[in-house]
């Protein structure tokens, strides 16, 4: 019988700590933490310019505290975007919740997305720069397509909500009518982020048209 070397026990028995760490409400708030700070370094840089040493030198932990709660800059940006992410996802939850009339979803669904390219702009331009970078970089791709399936269900949730206030089902299947408003919503992103002066009236008008040609006829 092969017995197990010392190495290798101490090996398994930091695994094993390690997986621990991970189930604890601690472990997952201080990534959390990290991501919040690191989030500003990321949208301001972008993905390619931004290192780990980058990340500690704008913040407050240091280079030895981010390298031990993520193996390195893919795992840290990709959790960072999905803890972003995950956080959008839920504020539409209140224009589903609140809208009562077909009218009132489309008018809300367009302020929120408006108010969120006004205040976040880096948040969603580090989300554009992530999945084209995912088409080079296969580390990536797992992790942006979770996000991305994410955000499809989002909008998906909110067509239903106005399909049903309208009493019209909608024309087109999930993936197509996403892609089509994250089209408008990039575009609008960008203008935005050039100084375009109209780029969210422009989005907010373009949502109130756009959204209605998205159900069928009655």
């Amino acid at each position: 019988m092969t017995s197990v070397s010392a190495g290798a026990r101490q090996q398994d028995d930091a695994s094993s700590s390690a997986r621990r760490r991970r189930g604890t409400g601690s472990y997952d708030e201080r990534r959390d933490r990290l991501a919040d700070s690191a989030l500003v370094t990321l949208g301001s840089l972008g993905y390619a310019r931004t290192s780990l040493r980058e990340i500690a030198a704008n913040s407050e932990f240091t280079h030895g505290v981010i390298h031990y709660y993520f193996r390195d800059k893919t795992e840290l940006i990709t959790y960072c975007v999905r803890y972003y992410k995950a956080t959008c996802v839920k504020r539409y939850d209140g224009v589903i919740r609140d809208s009562t009339t077909a009218e009132e979803l489309v008018q809300a669904f367009a302020d929120k997305l408006v108010e969120t390219i006004s205040t976040e702009a880096p948040m969603h331009r580090l989300w554009y720069d992530l999945r084209t970078q995912s088409m080079f970089d296969e580390a990536l791709r797992e992790d942006v397509l979770f996000i991305d399936a994410t955000l499809e269900t989002m909008i998906w949730r909110v067509l239903e909500r106005y399909a049903a206030l309208t009493g019209r089902p909608v024309r087109l299947p999930s993936s197509t009518a996403y892609a089509m408003l994250d089209g408008v919503f990039e575009r609008a992103l960008l203008r935005h982020v050039c100084g375009d002066a109209r780029a969210l009236q422009d989005l907010h008008a373009t949502v109130l048209g756009a959204l209605p040609l998205l159900l069928a006829d009655a």
